[in-house]
């Protein structure tokens, strides 16, 4: 989004951009960005780092590479698989201990936070709780597990609330964006800005929306029906990730082009593949979550005429929860659509 200042790029934030303008000005060793995935956190850590590790001399140069997570006092830390294991956490303490590259300030990100081990978290304590005088944490986490309170403790917590839905369409809106698509996409989003920034590229979003609310006027109790929209929605669900491919094209080349001109293949590269990998299934689940929001608005409409109904809004929700268990999507969706009532 163009703004005229970096925080300006933070989307419903209000209060944790007042925070965050207030914190660059008397950074402290370590904060924890507090909040669900989707409301801005580590886009909101990018421009922190932006304005921490500027001088007046390169201060847009720095702001520029630090938004798009290419300087080199900028480290960023992710999990490879389900949890921050104590080896990942060893790299950490690693990167705490080398001074910046460029600049005075190195600032060091681990993102998932929430997913550290144990024994991770206990690695992390010392570093940063007693950082380098140059480095600054930021910690991104869903939520503080037991574990983690002590580390939490040692540092300042900024929440980001998920971002509600007219804050995404009026900044949809202030882009160009058409009013109307901005507030499918905002709606769609379930609170996460990123994912609305990426269906309003996506010319086949209003197709897969309209599929999924004329499911329930073609299901008629025969599994022949319920063959046919599965075979049409699971078709639509591996189309969607075009957009997303695409944008990892995107940033695959630049990666290209940052090495080349450094000359350097570092370690950028592989945590990039893994955050692709990683966004390509949340990607997919998260069409499957569009999917039962738009079933709930379509049943909703209509309860009113069929109060019989309501136990569909139980069948949504067990629908919901399993999504979380990675259930065999074919299976997962047979048994929505033939639990479905029909709704003409």
């Amino acid at each position: 989004m163009s703004a005229d200042s970096p925080f300006d790029t933070i989307v419903g934030q209000p209060r944790a951009v007042e925070m965050l303008q207030a914190a660059v000005q008397g950074p402290v060793h370590a904060y924890l960005f507090l909040g669900p995935r989707g409301s801005g956190r580590r886009r909101a850590a990018a421009v922190v780092a932006g304005e921490l590790i500027g001088d007046p001399v390169d201060r847009e140069r720095n702001r520029l590479l630090a938004q798009r997570e290419e300087h080199p006092d900028l480290v960023i830390f992710e999990p490879e698989g389900t949890s921050f294991r104590i080896e990942e956490a060893d790299a950490i303490v690693v990167a705490a201990s080398r001074a910046p590259t460029e600049a005075g300030r190195k600032v060091i990100v681990i993102d998932r936070f929430h997913d550290a081990t144990a024994e991770a978290a206990a690695k992390l304590l010392k570093p940063i709780e007693e950082p380098n005088p140059s480095i600054v944490f930021i910690l991104l986490t869903e939520r503080v597990p037991p574990e983690h309170i002590t580390i939490a403790s040692r540092s300042t917590t900024i929440d980001f609330p998920a971002v509600t839905e007219q804050a995404i369409t009026d900044a949809l809106v202030a882009r160009g964006v058409d009013p109307a698509i901005a507030e499918a996409a905002s709606r769609a989003s379930g609170g996460d800005v990123g994912r609305a920034e990426l269906l309003i590229t996506d010319d086949a979003f209003a197709e897969r929306q309209q599929l999924w609310w004329d499911a329930p006027s073609r299901l008629d109790g025969t599994g022949h029906a319920v063959g046919e929209i599965m075979g049409e929605i699971r078709a639509a669900v591996d189309a969607a990730q075009a957009p997303l491919d695409e944008k990892h094209v995107q940033e695959s080349a630049a990666m290209d082009e940052t090495e080349e001109l450094t000359g350097a293949r570092g370690s950028g590269r592989k945590a990039m593949e893994v955050r692709h990998k990683r966004e390509a299934r949340l990607h997919r689940t998260d069409e499957w979550r569009m999917g039962l929001s738009t079933l709930a608005r379509r049943y909703r409409e209509g309860i009113e005429h069929s109060p019989g109904d309501l136990d569909v809004f139980d069948t949504l929700r067990e629908s919901a929860d399993a999504l979380t268990r990675n259930p065999n999507e074919e299976l997962w969706l047979a048994s929505l659509l033939l639990a479905l009532p029909g709704r003409r």
